[in-house]
């Protein structure tokens, strides 16, 4: 029987954590024991939160950061290698593992107001995809990022897929092929990020930037974030047909008549979001 007085065990932090200043949602990866890891618990606590925040008008935009020294080492190896002990050797489960991240991602893409990540630290594999998927990054000085799958025998191939419609394909390639890391500059140079900034300086940044979309109209920011990634599967002759029809569409937006008003009256818009 154990003792009575035996002190009962601290309760675990939150795997993610999540506080709106302001306008802004910011959500923190809270797995610094593990390098940020995305088990299987963090992606869905992940997507059960981008669901939350996908209506909530009081949310004008989303910034993701971390805690510890890694923004992301990826995906938690520790947690699939665990389950090479099931009859099918874990094929079930690393199949659902994979397409709940890929849906996460997506669910990044389809939010209708704009990510922004911030990476203080290492962005790996699957964390390094994160920050592809978002709409925008702001890096530290000290950050780095890799897709170094192919060093343990595991291709990248879902980081893959944010990595090559962020960075242009021999960059790409390159980081695939050779697992080999970059540096903030570098990642900034080729599109991965949009900033690099003083290292503590990058989650000020991030919500910063975050701050100046959220001014916008968020009716005009839903509108446009669905335009860009849909145009940007298109022939051009349908992209200029598919983003035509949005104008038209934007035009008679109550925001649209507004800022219009505005700007010819030389005076601040009052957007009304719709």
């Amino acid at each position: 029987m154990k003792s009575q007085t035996a002190r009962a065990a601290a309760p675990q932090s939150p795997i993610l954590l999540h506080e709106t200043l302001g306008t802004i949602a910011v959500l923190t990866l809270n797995r610094p024991e593990a390098r940020n890891s995305l088990s299987e618990g963090l992606i869905a606590d992940l997507h059960a939160v981008l669901r939350e925040i996908h209506d909530d008008s009081k949310v004008r935009a989303v910034v993701i950061a971390a805690n510890g020294p890694a923004f992301s080492a990826g995906h938690d190896m520790k947690e699939l290698t665990a389950r090479r002990t099931d009859a099918d050797r874990g094929r079930a489960y690393f199949a659902q593992v994979m397409n709940a991240c890929s849906a996460m991602m997506q669910a990044i893409v389809h939010l209708p107001k704009p990510v922004v990540a911030a990476v203080q630290g290492i962005a790996t594999a699957a964390g390094c995809q994160l920050v592809a998927s978002c709409d925008l990054a702001v890096a530290s000085e000290a950050a780095t990022f890799a897709t170094p799958g192919v060093d343990i025998g595991l291709f990248c191939s879902t980081p893959m897929v944010a990595l090559s419609r962020n960075v242009p394909r021999k960059q790409a390639m390159e980081m695939l092929l050779t697992g080999e890391p970059v540096s903030a500059a570098t990642a900034r140079d080729i599109g991965l990020v949009n900033r690099v900034v003083a290292a503590g300086t990058e989650r000020d940044a991030a919500i910063a930037l975050a701050q100046k979309v959220a001014l916008k109209s968020a009716h005009t920011i839903k509108l446009g974030k669905t335009a860009f990634y849909r145009q940007a599967e298109m022939s051009l002759a349908d992209a200029y047909r598919y983003a035509a029809e949005v104008m038209t569409e934007n035009m008679m937006a109550r925001d649209a008549e507004e800022g219009i008003g505005a700007f010819i009256e030389k005076r601040e818009p009052k957007w009304h979001d719709r």
